[in-house]
């Protein structure tokens, strides 16, 4: 059932504290600034940004599953994936099975930065990734890089985001340090003390509606999901997810297996697999399923079928006939 949920910085809040965790099954992080930038739009504007999709995991449960953290400070070469958050023993987790790209957008803009590579700069500078914090201006009455958005967020290097007669640049971070709301009134005159009665305003009206969105209102609703098969789950995960490609069964059981073996990457060794046997003589159309399922047969178990106990951490990629190597002719 959907469940009404707290605010947006009650949630980072358990991100922070990785109450809230992403299963194995979850893709990485793949939204650029301007996305985020939308996400946060659409809060200011009252537009919906769906709701999102949890499982609740006992605790006796937690340390049998693979669980990850939300990125925060995203670094396109040095931090761009979810941390590892290993064994997790006795604690009851939430893992978001949607909404995954939101919640880590909020993470980011509001308790993390972006650091994206420069074009025409080569990966080994290290200036070719400066790190970038989420800003508002206060006084745009509109993005005029983006006309669909009315709030002008954009990502930026603390030394470019310099206040002028036209702009006041506010650091969205900040915006989780002020509890009460008659604060926001004295950050504006206590940072620009020599600005003009209307500019005030503006400036004020622009932050408090941020700091209303942020703190005040419940505006994260969710889904629960309380089973603890984790069949019922990955079909649940691959109901929500199929729009557009309709995901494989068997790319989220590999997702597990990726997560759960530890003396190979199956991934990698189960691509290469089938690279190497469609590409013999004239070649052949082996698919991902088939070759799974011809591991499961080859390994004697008993049901070939696409079961998360066939693929757990007790039964390695040895153990189902992989890696097996293709002699070519």
């Amino acid at each position: 059932m959907y469940k009404p949920g707290g605010t947006i910085r009650e949630t980072l809040k358990d991100i922070q504290n990785n109450r809230y965790v992403l299963p194995a099954i979850q893709r990485e992080f793949v939204w650029q600034p301007q996305q985020i930038a939308q996400l946060f739009d659409s809060l200011m504007q009252d537009y919906p940004i769906g709701t999102f999709l949890f499982w609740n995991v006992e605790s006796s449960n937690s340390d049998k599953f693979k669980f990850y953290g939300f990125v925060r400070d995203y670094h396109q070469k040095n931090n761009p994936h979810c941390p590892d958050l290993g064994v997790i023993t006795n604690q009851n987790l939430i893992a978001v099975l949607d909404g995954q790209q939101r919640l880590t957008a909020l993470n980011i803009g509001l308790r993390g930065s972006m650091a994206l590579k420069l074009p025409r700069k080569y990966w080994s500078n290290p200036d070719a990734f400066p790190e970038q914090f989420l800003y508002l201006d206060l006084l745009a009455e509109s993005d005029v890089e983006h006309e669909e958005f009315r709030y002008r967020f954009k990502f930026l290097n603390p030394q470019k985001a310099v206040d002028s007669d036209t702009e006041i640049w506010f650091k969205v971070p900040d915006i989780l340090a002020i509890d009460d709301p008659y604060e926001v009134f004295s950050w504006i005159t206590e940072k620009h003390p020599g600005l003009d009665a209307e500019k005030v305003k503006k400036a004020n009206k622009t932050l408090s509606l941020l700091h209303k969105k942020i703190t005040e209102q419940g505006l994260i609703n969710y889904y629960e999901e309380k089973s603890q098969d984790i069949e019922k789950v990955l079909n649940i995960f691959i109901r929500m997810n199929s729009g557009g490609t309709v995901l494989s069964y068997s790319d989220l059981l590999l997702s597990i297996a990726v997560a759960q073996w530890s003396e190979l990457d199956a991934r990698q060794e189960i691509h290469k697999l089938i690279d190497e046997l469609n590409n013999i003589r004239n070649g052949f159309n082996f698919s991902k399923d088939f070759v799974l399922k011809a591991g499961l047969m080859l390994a004697d178990i008993s049901s070939v079928g696409f079961k998360v106990n066939n693929f757990n951490h007790e039964k390695p990629l040895s153990y189902i006939g992989f890696p097996v190597r293709v002699k070519k002719r």
